[in-house]
């Protein structure tokens, strides 16, 4: 890997990383060492990206009631048809809803012969949830579980 491919301090950096070359942190690191900072960055910025994204598709109350109904149906999923009669959604309505959320691949379409399944994309659905608690309780002062519950709390709650 050659270091002129590579980001310099200066230039267009990020702010987050400028300020790693200002306080010496980056400053003389070998080439390859700011590379790694500088694309953990960027993956960094891709995933919130793609969460502002998933979680603006459910920013709808009509779009959270498809992808809701189609989550409690499973990997079968529901017909145009079948979403239209449970939801009492008009059709282009519906289609307008689900080409939202299939961009924001929360939801996937299948053919079944003449006729059209959404379900929703569970492994999309799972990397969100799991990019929104990925640091949780990182800088709490207590151990948390699981369940971001700090620990002292799921004692407490065991013993009443």
């Amino acid at each position: 890997m050659a270091a002129t491919s590579l980001p310099s301090c200066g230039g267009s950096l990020s702010v987050s990383l400028k300020s790693l070359c200002l306080s010496g942190v980056v400053k003389r690191r070998r080439a390859f060492d700011l590379h790694f900072i500088f694309q953990f960055h960027t993956i960094e910025n891709v995933k919130s990206k793609d969460a502002i994204e998933a979680l603006g598709a459910l920013a709808s109350e009509a779009r959270l009631a498809v992808f809701r109904l189609l989550v409690k149906r499973g990997p079968q999923g529901y017909t145009p048809t079948d979403l239209v009669e449970r939801l009492r959604l008009p059709a282009p309505t519906l289609s307008f809803h689900l080409k939202e959320l299939a961009h924001a691949q929360l939801v996937a379409s299948r053919r079944d012969g003449r006729n059209l399944y959404y379900s929703a994309n569970f492994e999309r659905m799972s990397t969100l949830i799991g990019f929104l608690t990925d640091n949780c309780c990182s800088m709490a002062d207590e151990a948390c579980d699981t369940n971001c519950q700090p620990l002292a709390a799921v004692a407490q709650r065991k013993r009443a």
